[in-house]
Order: structure tokens, then C-alpha cells, then sequence
């Protein structure tokens, strides 16, 4: 709203304020990156991707043979700390089941070279044999 002042000779003028908009950068993305290997059960797998990604069983089976076929798929996008916590959640999985799973983080670079699908989705590929 408006405030109006009085100046010296008895006009009013109005003052107006001027607001100032922060606008907010989008947090870096990162991937996170399923590895292959040749000791992890395939079905451990696609569990694994249906619980921390959320994935449909058919999505998880079609990622785990994307990454079996082509040794490391991105299972999805993130902000750092949701990339870290899944990684971590990946891993305490694989070390309860005592199985050599593996799951990383890398810096998405948007250039779409992400070694796999869209790396935005979850179905890329997976894991194990």
C-alpha cells in the first residue's frame, strides 16, 4: 500500500518501495550409478531398486539388465543429499545381505553422455549377473 507524506508546502506525494525478488538457483544434480558385478543375485537387485528408487518390478528388471549387459547404468537424479543418502541406503542393504553390490554418486554434467537411458528416471540399467 501506498504511504503518503507531506512535504514542506503542504502537497502530499506519494513514496512507493520497491521490492526486491531473490530469485533461487536450481541444486546441481547427480547421478547415481549401479555397478555391475558377478556375485550379486539379479533378484537382490531389482529388490534393491524397488525399495530405495521406488521403481516398478518391471522397471527394476529392465535397469538391473540394462547395468548386467553394460557394467554401470544411472539409476536416477538428485540433489546431493538424496543422491548420498540412497547410496549409503544401497549399501547397508548389500552389507546386510552381505553381497559386493555397488552404488555411486557422480556430478551430472546434463550433456546426456550418462551411460545410459535419459539418467533421470530410474530405468537404465542394473546390476549383478
Amino acid at each position: 500500500m501506498p504511504h503518503f507524506e507531506d512535504d514542506q508546502q503542504g502537497d502530499s506525494k506519494v513514496l512507493t518501495k520497491t521490492k526486491t525478488r531473490t530469485k533461487l538457483a536450481r541444486p546441481r544434480l547427480y547421478k547415481v550409478l549401479l555397478h555391475n558385478d558377478d556375485f550379486t543375485p539379479r533378484e537382490f537387485v531389482v529388490v534393491v531398486l524397488q525399495h530405495v528408487f521406488h521403481m516398478t518390478e518391471s522397471d527394476a528388471s529392465r535397469l538391473m539388465l540394462y547395468v548386467h549387459k553394460n557394467g554401470v547404468g544411472v539409476v536416477g537424479l538428485y540433489p546431493f543429499s538424496v543422491a548420498e543418502t540412497k547410496v549409503a541406503e544401497v549399501g547397508s542393504l548389500a552389507q546386510q545381505a552381505e553381497v559386493p553390490l555397488l552404488c555411486t554418486i557422480e556430478p551430472d554434467t546434463g550433456d546426456g553422455k550418462d551411460g545410459g537411458d535419459d539418467g533421470d528416471s530410474g530405468d537404465d540399467g542394473d546390476d549383478v549377473n
